[in-house]
């Protein structure tokens, strides 16, 4: 009998010894299982911060549109009476700019003084084009420029804001080969369309 109770106190220690080594496995793997899950909210907080970015874009993109919407109303109100094309040949506009050259706003001033002496009320879309160099969103982009750069060197001219309404095509209407540097020039544009 007594050479048992070592034996017994042995296996004792060894079970207590175990007992105790599992509960701290069990709390490492309570620590893994949450950092895990820590990871986890993590990424699903950086996909909705992601996906509220993007709705906010859609949102401003839907705004635009309805504006583009509401001045394309205007213009199916109004009679066509002519277009003005301001392309390389008279309006310089090279490759990815928007300024305006002083071939362009000579031309432009023109135009200016016939809108005051002949067609004092009228509605001007001014349409943006350019070549297909480049991304889809940056020739959207650049065209919607250079509208906007015609319609405020008009409007510094005496031409009304609320006259004139600005649309970008980008690459999308092209009028020759963007084959070709000729070609590419003339689609590097900016169409003026007066409506009664």
């Amino acid at each position: 009998m007594l050479k048992l109770r070592p034996y017994g106190v042995a296996v004792a220690a060894v079970c207590v010894g175990a007992l105790s080594l599992g509960g701290c496995a069990t709390k490492q793997f309570v620590r893994d299982q949450v950092g895990l899950e820590d990871a986890k909210v993590q990424t699903n907080t950086t996909q909705l911060q992601d996906h509220q970015a993007h709705l906010a874009q859609l949102d401003q993109t839907t705004r635009d549109a309805l504006d583009r919407a509401q001045a394309a109303g205007k213009l199916a109100e109004g009679k066509f009476l002519y277009e003005v094309v301001l392309s390389d040949d008279s309006v310089k506009f090279p490759t990815d700019v928007a300024e305006l050259s002083p071939e362009a706003k000579t031309r432009l001033l023109d135009f200016v003084q016939k809108l005051k002496t002949d067609n004092k009320n009228v509605y001007l879309e001014i349409q943006g084009h350019t070549d297909d160099v480049g991304p889809k969103p940056v020739n959207m982009r650049l065209g919607a420029a250079r509208a906007e750069a015609v319609r405020l060197f008009m409007n510094q001219q005496g031409v009304a804001l609320n006259r004139m309404s600005t649309i970008s095509y980008g690459d999308e209407a092209p009028v020759a080969s963007n084959k070709t540097k000729a070609g590419r020039a003339q689609n590097r544009r900016v169409v003026v369309i007066v409506l009664a």
